[in-house]
């Protein structure tokens, strides 16, 4: 009885700090640590082997790749590329890439170029970092891309890929009683559209992540893990040095429906851009997963 007494006290402290360890969360989450390849985007285009075995180097497992241009890579055919990947050991479950062409015009060349770049190197994502609002109509205009954002995931899905919207902050201006952001979340197809949150971007707008999860959970499958400067928030600076809580975000990995993260920095590098992804890949390597 004293053993069964035991083991029971033994498995309710062990569930009580799987709600208090963030790892705990990861059971069925990617701990593969990713870099969005944009962090590097003075580096990479002058030496694209080089860098990228740099990033393997720094002990990333998973890139997020931008920049697809006349059929290449930084000059590098998608098989070529995804040579280079498998060769350091990395995978690309999520590339960036633009949708205006195709909601200005109506043509679908370029869209399923990009897409099948997209699958060709392993994608599982599509992911729009950006994509035209009309503004002036204020919440009518969000709903418009919504509706574009349901068109372009369904011919991704003709690919096999998922979509994906990547957020910055203009989304939650309020628009009356609303946002832009809450505008996509409701309008668009929740088998279909899926948002990559831009951690950093949804607190410099003053906004919580964890209420986001919250009144949508499952909708964010991938984040941007970015710090924020604590003297000056528009600067980036390397993760667990700013004034993000990282920590409280990953304990809810699960809520948000989080299966991939990608790393971005864009400014403030120390000691260096290479320096600086090690220095936040080590911290959430310790800290966070």
């Amino acid at each position: 009885m004293n053993s069964r007494r035991t083991f029971l006290k033994q498995a309710g402290l062990a569930a009580g700090a799987a709600l208090l360890i963030p790892s705990f969360a990861f059971d069925k989450v990617s701990k593969n640590v990713g870099l969005q390849l944009y962090t590097l985007r003075d580096e990479l285009p002058k030496d694209v082997k080089g860098i990228i075995e740099k990033v393997a180097k720094a002990g990333y497992k998973e890139v997020e790749t931008y920049g697809f241009s006349n059929g290449k890579f930084w000059g590098l055919t998608p098989k070529e590329f995804k040579a280079l990947l498998d060769a350091n050991g990395l995978k690309a479950p999520s590339g960036h890439y633009g949708m205006d062409d195709f909601v200005k015009t109506g043509n679908t060349d370029k869209l399923k170029a990009d897409i099948e770049s997209s699958a060709a190197i392993g994608g599982k994502y599509f992911t729009i970092a950006g994509a035209h609002v009309d503004m002036s109509k204020g919440a009518d205009g969000f709903k418009k891309t919504a509706s574009d954002f349901n068109k372009v995931a369904e011919i991704a899905k003709a690919s096999g890929l998922k979509f994906a919207y990547h957020n910055h902050d203009f989304e939650f201006k309020k628009l009356g009683d609303t946002t832009g952001y809450d505008v996509y979340l409701s309008e668009t197809d929740k088998n279909l559209v899926n948002f990559e949150m831009d951690l950093y971007w949804v607190v410099r707008s003053g906004n919580d992540p964890l209420t986001l999860f919250k009144k949508y959970p499952g909708r964010f499958p991938m984040w941007h893990v970015k710090d924020m400067d604590k003297a000056k928030p528009e600067l980036n600076t390397e993760v667990g040095k700013g004034s993000i809580d990282f920590k409280s975000i990953f304990a809810q990995a699960k809520l948000a429906g989080m299966q991939h993260f990608f790393v971005e920095h864009e400014n403030n590098y120390q000691p260096d851009p290479i320096g600086s992804i090690k220095t936040s890949c080590d911290y959430i390597k310790a800290s966070l997963i």
